[in-house]
């Protein structure tokens, strides 16, 4: 481990601009410094990585092929350092022009981007967030917290940090409404065994809820489409035999524009509680807990409207 008592913090600020410029001059303009004092910092770098970072091709600089390794390692170091630097004592939601991270579904995304926005137009008009999708990975990690005010994921996920659970929806099955397995309004579940399944895909490994609720009715799915989260679901079910599982506000909000219909399955129905996750380290941070409060309002609204 590197002795950071040892180490020029300032060098990864250096070392971000000129990764993004690949110009010492312009990594100097960037940061306000001469191009001596920049290539000063590089003689440093160079000696730090045992590599030479930028090198001269022709007329022009490119990077190493090891400096093109850091550029996401500078990229979130950055971003963490200036996380911890943002962490004060209090938080002015009204005059704050703070950007939180939240990563989510596209079923969440879609439900409270909009009333998240409206809250924030009126409480905090400064303040930004930035929306990314889930890792797509078998396992959120706490580096993928780290990188993230907040991560919205189903309660039961088994993810790491602490969470705040937010709302929750049932999973209902959906088909087209001219499908020719549905006998007034139901699928035995013997014809479930034959027909085939559009399955809501969250990355290599990833067992879902609607799987685990399959299984659990001992039925293994015959997959016809995987499709990458919810919103694709209905769109790929209109107008074929396939039947498929999704939250019901998203089934409520397609089925008359789809011509689809919420089939009765036999199969006990599970509900989904999305919580938000954080890391540990930023339970006690006054804008995490801001914002907390703002998803646990926005949550609120989406489930039992505006009662002003």
């Amino acid at each position: 481990m590197t002795d950071l008592r040892k180490v020029d913090v300032n060098l990864l600020v250096v070392l971000d601009a000129i990764l993004t410029e690949q110009n010492l001059t312009r990594a100097g303009d960037a940061l306000g410094m001469t191009q001596p004092a920049v290539s000063g910092a590089l003689a440093r770098l160079r000696q730090q990585f045992d590599d030479p970072i930028l090198v001269r091709t022709g007329r022009s600089f490119e990077l190493t092929p090891r400096a093109l390794e850091l550029i996401p390692l500078v990229s979130d170091a950055m971003t963490e350092v200036s996380r911890l630097l943002d962490q004060s004592p209090e938080f002015d939601a009204t005059t704050s022009t703070r950007t939180f991270m939240i990563s989510a579904s596209d079923y969440v995304l879609a439900e409270m981007t909009p009333i998240l926005l409206g809250l924030l137009e009126k409480k905090a008009p400064g303040v930004h967030i930035a929306f990314d999708s889930l890792p797509v990975d078998a396992r959120v990690s706490v580096d993928d917290l780290l990188r993230r005010d907040a991560l919205i994921s189903g309660s039961g996920a088994g993810l790491p940090g602490k969470k705040q659970s937010l709302f929750s929806d049932r999973f209902v099955c959906i088909a087209d409404a001219r499908n020719p397995f549905i006998d007034e309004g139901r699928i035995g579940l013997a014809e479930a065994h034959d027909i085939r399944f559009v399955r809501s895909d969250f990355g290599r490994g990833v067992v879902t809820i609607v799987d685990e609720m399959l299984a659990q009715a001992g039925i293994a799915p015959k997959i016809a489409l995987s499709v990458l989260g919810f919103l694709p679901l209905p769109h790929l079910i209109a107008g074929t035999d396939f039947v498929g599982f999704v939250p019901e506000r998203l089934a409520l909000e397609t089925r008359d524009a789809l011509g689809l219909t919420i089939v009765e399955t036999g199969i006990k129905p599970v509900t989904l509680v999305e919580a938000a996750h954080w890391h540990p380290s930023k339970t006690h941070d006054p804008a995490l807990v801001w914002l907390v409060a703002l998803l646990r309002e926005a949550s609120e609204l989406l489930e039992f409207g505006d009662e002003e």
